[in-house]
């Protein structure tokens, strides 16, 4: 299983925002959060991937293995290298691959940046839905670029600024109701801390990379009611764990708890809709 928060009355602090996911949940990952969320970046990141030929392609943080099919078929005879801190996931990614017969791909547990890959040894350098926490984005655009060859391209695609606010909305009512400052900080801080299109951007260039061009697009999740969305996989599995790494507080339980009666409260008429903007960077090693 997961290490993540999974309930709003779960106590304690939480589990780092990209889960080690157990078996049962690599499965109810891939079923589940990729067709419906994951899809929304790995679709955006393929549309901006530069065609080539012999294609040497690593996907950090690719648990499962989506969108590496994808990858093969847009790129005819690429080599797929994938890396994650969970080998449920990585057996999964194995299994699916192994369907594939035209697919060449190799699958490794790593733990921690830098992995263990060696350097300019890529053509293409991937990351979905990577966590928002500035300093880990650093250490994930950092290996890209040495990773990647001369001219290699880097890929980053993620949820943007303003993605999740309703939810952060409610939480700044439970603290404004309930005169929790250090929660509303850390709300305000978290929203800060995830990246425009145009900063992503400039973190490319910053580290080196040039010809950098970024897409962002907006998506709606709808669910039927709170307990929809706290039990939904997607909520479940990466929005809750990564809400709760980035506000770093010791019980998110009570605010969590406000934020399912909220949203019945508010949305007892409609579906609740949740809003992301979908965003997309890449930039060409060049030096």
């Amino acid at each position: 299983m997961t290490e993540p928060l999974r309930d709003p009355s779960a106590r304690g602090r939480a589990a780092p925002a990209i889960a080690r996911l157990g078996p049962a949940d690599a499965a109810i990952f891939e079923t589940f959060v990729v067709p419906r969320y994951l899809s929304l970046y790995g679709e955006l990141a393929l549309e901006m991937m530069a065609e080539g030929d012999d294609a040497q392609v690593v996907h950090l943080h690719c648990r499962t293995g989506y969108p590496d099919r994808g990858i093969v078929t847009k790129l005819r005879g690429a080599y797929v290298v994938g890396v994650d801190a969970s080998p449920a996931a990585l057996a999964l990614a194995r299994a699916k691959a192994a369907t594939m017969p035209e697919m060449v791909s190799q699958y490794r547990l790593a733990d921690e940046l830098p992995t263990p890959l060696p350097a300019s040894a890529f053509s293409h350098a991937l990351e979905l839905h990577g966590a928002a926490d500035p300093s880990e984005r650093t250490r994930v655009i950092a290996e890209c670029a040495r990773l990647l060859a001369i001219h290699g391209q880097a890929i980053i695609a993620m949820p943007l600024r303003g993605s999740f606010q309703e939810i952060a909305d409610l939480l700044r009512e439970y603290a404004l109701k309930h005169d929790d400052a250090s929660l509303g900080h850390a709300v305000d801080q978290a929203a800060l801390a995830r990246p425009t299109i145009e900063t992503l951007a400039s973190e490319l260039q910053e580290a080196g990379f040039d010809f950098v061009e970024g897409l962002s697009r907006p998506a709606v999740l709808r669910f039927s009611s709170g307990r929809d969305f706290f039990e939904d996989p997607i909520a479940r599995l990466i929005i809750v764990p990564e809400l709760s790494a980035e506000l770093e507080l010791e019980d998110l339980g009570p605010p969590l708890s406000y934020v399912r009666t909220a949203i019945d409260k508010y949305w007892s008429d409609d579906e609740f809709e949740l809003t992301v903007n979908v965003g997309c960077v890449t930039g060409r090693r060049e030096g």
